[in-house]
């Protein structure tokens, strides 16, 4: 089976969640004896693929989706969408629900999430399909001294840990006013700046003893993994996650959460993590002391996973809808 990837052209520039989950589903599906290609615009050849998978809802997208159709090509669609009455007002909904409809299959990254959409936009159950997400085995396998990181970046202190992007979704703003009442420790911020003004209004409000930025840094990087291994915690109070990759590498490498309450990061994590309403600084701040103060132990009902074994449901899928079959 060959299976064609396709996102949209500014994806890769500032490489996030999504990104890494398309790249993580090629590793894993050509493990798995599967033919993946990254679509190269300047030679697609489209119909010599049994399915093509495209990535996102970013605006615009529908329009590739239809072309894709207009072949006679099966399409898949991984929506990283969380979507709901309340905040359908901030989305092109018109635009995504036509682009979904023309799927053969939307892939989510929750059950949740295909609830969530499928009544939202109003289209058929059927249509959606969990693949959970899952983390590189190296997250698992390898957990390096903590001493690694605080020796590269000059940590000797406690600190909080936040790895994603620096943009008003990440919500790192609130977090860094949560921060002011445990003055003793900092906030390690791992990451791209996504939103230059964003990251100017958080340098603007705190004081630089603080907040340290890492900045981005390599997703195999050792490094990496030893800031999980170092932090007290790791927190990501966003406007929203399904789940959030870096919040599942975390789990896997041992550390304690305190994550969003908006999106599917309780189908994930189930007891094991602290959940906050983003939009209130004294819930974060609530959640962050009670995650500080209590063991960390790990429930069964979690689904933190390798991605080999996360996408043997997308198999699965490309077999049922694969113009081949």
């Amino acid at each position: 089976m060959k299976i064609l990837f396709a996102t949209y052209p500014m994806a890769f520039h500032t490489p996030g969640g999504g990104e890494i989950q398309l790249l993580a589903y090629k590793t894993a599906l050509e493990q798995k004896g599967i033919t993946v290609d990254l679509m190269d615009q300047w030679n697609p050849n489209f119909m010599s693929y049994d399915v093509v998978h495209f990535f996102s809802c970013m605006g615009g997208s529908i329009h590739f989706c239809n072309f894709i159709k207009q072949l006679g090509l099966p399409l898949v669609v991984s929506s990283s969408l969380w979507m709901t009455p309340e905040t359908r007002h901030l989305y092109p909904a018109d635009e995504i629900r036509a682009q979904l409809a023309l799927t053969d299959m939307v892939i989510t990254n929750s059950e949740m999430e295909n609830e969530a959409l499928a009544n939202v936009l109003d289209l058929p159950r059927e249509k959606f399909a969990a693949v959970y997400n899952g983390v590189e085995d190296i997250f698992f396998d390898d957990k390096p001294s903590a001493s690694l990181f605080r020796d590269a970046h000059n940590i000797s202190g406690d600190f909080i840990l936040n790895v994603a992007n620096i943009e008003p979704r990440k919500n790192q703003l609130n977090l860094l006013k949560a921060m002011e009442s445990f003055p003793d420790k900092k906030l390690v911020i791992i990451g791209h700046v996504r939103n230059q003004h964003y990251y100017d209004e958080i340098k603007a409000l705190t004081n630089s003893e603080q907040l340290y930025y890492a900045g981005p840094m390599d997703h195999h990087s050792p490094l990496l993994r030893s800031a999980y291994q170092a932090c007290e915690l790791f927190c990501l109070p966003s406007t929203l996650e399904t789940p959030g990759l870096a919040a599942l590498e975390a789990r896997a490498q041992g550390a304690k959460l305190v994550v969003t309450e908006e999106g599917s990061t309780k189908e994930y994590f189930a007891d094991t993590g602290y959940y906050c309403d983003f939009q209130s600084v004294d819930d974060i701040k609530n959640k962050i002391t009670n995650c500080l103060k209590n063991d960390l132990y790990v429930n069964s009902d979690e689904k933190v996973m390798n991605w080999p074994d996360a996408t043997e449901s997308l198999v699965n899928i490309y077999k049922k809808i694969s113009r081949r079959d």
